[in-house]
């Protein structure tokens, strides 16, 4: 008699779809909350969003895949002051995929490590940067960022309002 073992595989998605009102409520938040403090703090409007076309994710994804990954860490950063790859860049926020792999502690917790890969310049963790940054290429004329999602007046005292 022969025995057959399964394992169930564990769901590994936690996020979820969300509503426009979400969106616009988030984006709200960040923007009175972070958004103009940290722009006042370089000196210019930071940046509000990282664009990838999808071509670039699937590529990204694909190659995580490759390498074993289960997941992807978005993790929040900024470019030094004097950035010169791309001078427009500099001093503002952005975003790194990095590909992971969940594993579970003896403990029973669950972390989600960065996966490293081997290259010719020796172990360099797999990600992905450089995205199309607004600020400050928005796309459009009008001078707000974006497509209109999360519009937002801001109160700033005795310097007035700002529209973003």
């Amino acid at each position: 008699m022969q025995t057959i073992t399964t394992t169930e595989k564990k769901s590994l998605q936690v996020g979820k779809y969300v509503t426009t009102s979400h969106v616009d409520t988030v984006i709200k938040n960040y923007k009175q909350e972070r958004w103009v403090h940290n722009s006042e703090r370089i000196g210019k409007e930071d940046s509000l969003s990282a664009w990838w076309s999808v071509e670039e994710l699937e590529n990204f994804l694909a190659n995580a895949k490759d390498n074993g990954a289960d997941g992807v860490k978005f993790y929040f950063g900024a470019y030094a002051a004097d950035y010169q790859d791309r001078p427009e860049y500099a001093g503002r926020q952005t975003l790194v995929m990095v590909a992971t792999k969940q594993k579970e502690g003896a403990n029973g917790s669950v972390r989600n490590k960065d996966i490293y890969v081997s290259t010719d310049k020796g172990s360099q963790i797999l990600a992905y940067n450089a995205a199309n940054l607004c600020p400050p290429f928005c796309g459009d004329d009008s001078g707000i960022p974006g497509d209109g999602v999360g519009v937002t007046i801001i109160d700033k005292g005795e310097k007035g309002f700002v529209v973003i």
